[in-house]
């Protein structure tokens, strides 16, 4: 593990990754304009785009976080028995479950509060719960193998884990909703 911290050895770490970063993050916005029908058909589709991408992301920092200061205390194993990553993972999906609701509540409200009512509560709902839960088990495996990735190779898991695990789950925020809405919707 990489034990100095010197703004070469970061550059030389970030600058590759940060650039194939970009160009996913371009894939994304291309992904979410082919939805743009959908969007404007329905409008509290709008107020869970930006929430479940960045709620994704958040879910995967926050364990990203964990993992690697655990990691640097010498605390962590990556063997599958190990209670610190089962008991962050399911963490994780415990939270999801707990805030992806709140956030379709708050989107059908939302958009009763700023006119018209496309989808029903319970659909909005469904959709967020469903796109949460499914985006924090794609969360918690990217994480997972970004960390042990970064440990493999002797990179500080806190240089590259949290960049590589919030824009990778940008994208799949993108396509899970959009998923889920194509199969509940």
């Amino acid at each position: 593990m990489v034990q100095t911290w010197r703004v070469r050895g970061i550059m030389r770490n970030m600058l590759p990754l940060l650039t194939a970063l970009t160009a996913i993050e371009i894939g994304s916005g291309l992904v979410l304009e082919s939805f743009e029908a959908t969007l404007f058909r329905y409008p509290s589709l709008f107020v869970l785009v930006p929430v479940t991408i960045g709620m994704g992301g958040n879910l995967g920092s926050i364990l990203a976080a964990r993992l690697s200061t655990s990691l640097h205390l010498g605390l962590l194993s990556f063997d599958p028995a190990d209670d610190r990553l089962g008991g962050n993972a399911a963490a994780t999906l415990a939270l999801a479950v707990t805030i992806f609701p709140l956030v379709g509540a708050c989107a059908w409200g939302l958009q009763v509060l700023l006119g018209g009512v496309a989808l029903g509560l319970a659909t909005v709902v469904v959709v967020a719960l469903l796109s949460g839960l499914v985006l924090a088990v794609l969360a918690v495996l990217v994480t997972l193998v970004a960390t042990y990735a970064a440990y493999r190779f002797g990179l500080d898991p806190d240089d590259v884990v949290i960049p590589l695990v919030t824009n990778v789950c940008d994208v799949l925020g993108v396509l899970v909703l959009f998923g889920v809405v194509q199969v509940i919707v």
